[in-house]
């Protein structure tokens, strides 16, 4: 075994579901965060597919069910509330747009994070800043940590990566965006959800949603708007929030409470819609996994999975080389290519179809939901869902150990 000391950029899905499996192979991982802690909270993510068998070889889907949400489907309004149409849970065997399994992104990562100690070393409230590769391994340069030598490095730091940035070049020329920007948050307010996953659509490309929390009277929030670029300071939460007070001014149903209750949310999150796209994911001892290599956007409900699958295939062919990055790298992307592919393509209506411009295809939508679950369009939307079960997971149990659970 060589260069079995790692450096991941990103405490997320990607990189702690990374750490874990190379833990469990005899690699000695390092992950380099931002934040001061593993995040809380945050916005629903889907466990589906071959991502949940993922989390299921590592033994821990028992301890994700009891914290998944508790949700009965998404469900469309107007602007006074009332239902235009409904896709239960249930639907397309509980893998359709609100799944079987949700969980919120905070609470995955935190049952990821707590499943690689004590086997990981944490650098928390700090960022890579330099990356320079030799021979025999990768100097890295922290913002507050002192320099160190890592056989390897991968970026698992989201949209908009450093580790991409230091070694594959600019955001831009990866980078294609969709022309969406989303604001999440937790809404301290009372909108009766009644268990479902509510929104709202407004003409002008305007997306209000509200679904349920873990916690009882919990409720998280969503505020997304079609537009070219805009420009804007992602430090800057005030203008950021002042940026979606403006577009959101005046629609209805909920809207109005939403946009009090983000401007004292403490979780408050903005950000624009991109689809990642690279010819390779890797740079001689640099590698991209989840988000920072291929990202698909919230629309397809498959960013989970990719983040799960890719990092386990990563830690697999890893081990199975037995460090050797070049024949690692190269395998981690023959397998995991077609499997992004798929998951990177929008469903049926992309971008128009989650945010409409006007009301003839807000009605429209409604209809389309309603018919979503027969013939003929149950098989158009079928083929959407089943794609995160599009692959055929690897067995690395010959190098890595996988463990069962409940």
């Amino acid at each position: 075994m060589r260069d079995t000391d790692v450096l991941i950029c990103g405490a997320g899905i990607a990189g702690t579901t990374l750490a874990y499996w190379l833990s469990r192979s005899g690699f000695k991982p390092t992950v380099v965060e931002h934040a001061p802690a593993p995040r809380p909270g945050g916005q629903a993510v889907d466990l589906r597919g071959a991502g949940r068998i993922v989390v299921e070889r590592m033994g821990l889907l028992g301890r994700v069910r009891a914290i998944g949400l508790e949700q009965h489907g998404l469900a469309l309004v107007g602007s006074t509330g009332r239902i235009a149409a409904r896709l239960p849970t249930e639907s397309f065997g509980g893998e359709g747009i609100v799944s079987e399994i949700e969980v919120l992104r905070g609470d995955l990562c935190e049952v990821l994070y707590e499943a690689t100690l004590p086997h990981t070393e944490y650098l928390f409230s700090d960022t890579i800043t330099g990356i320079q590769q030799r021979p025999d391994g990768v100097t890295v340069t922290f913002d507050k940590s002192p320099r160190r030598r890592f056989g390897l490095v991968v970026g698992a730091d989201g949209l908009h990566s450093a580790v991409r940035g230091l070694v594959f070049g600019p955001e831009s020329h990866c980078v294609r965006p969709l022309g969406c920007y989303t604001a999440w948050f937790t809404a301290d307010t009372d909108v009766e959800l009644d268990g479902w996953f509510l929104m709202y659509n407004a003409p002008g490309g305007l997306v209000v949603s509200a679904r349920p929390g873990r916690l009882a009277g919990e409720i998280k929030a969503g505020l997304s708007f079609r537009s070219p670029p805009i420009a804007y300071d992602r430090g800057d939460l005030t203008g950021q929030r002042n940026i979606v007070a403006r577009r959101f001014a005046g629609i209805g149903w909920e809207t109005p409470r939403l946009l009090n209750a983000m401007r004292a949310a403490s979780d408050f999150f903005f950000d624009s819609m991109g689809r990642v796209y690279l010819d390779c994911w890797s740079r001689d001892r640099v590698t991209l996994v989840g988000d920072a290599a291929y990202c698909s956007t919230p629309l397809t409900g498959l960013g989970t999975s990719l983040a799960l699958v890719g990092a386990y295939v990563l830690a697999g062919e890893l081990a199975t080389a037995g460090g050797d990055h070049d024949v690692a790298f190269s395998r981690y992307q023959s397998v995991m290519r077609p499997y992004v592919t798929r998951g990177q393509q929008l469903p049926p209506g992309g971008l128009a179809g989650f945010a409409p411009r006007n009301r003839v295809v807000i009605r429209s939508r409604a209809l389309t939901m309603h018919w979503m679950t027969r013939w003929p369009f149950r098989k158009l939307f079928a083929a959407q869902f089943g794609k995160a079960s599009g692959i055929v997971l690897p067995d690395y149990s010959a190098v890595i150990p996988t463990r069962s659970g409940p």
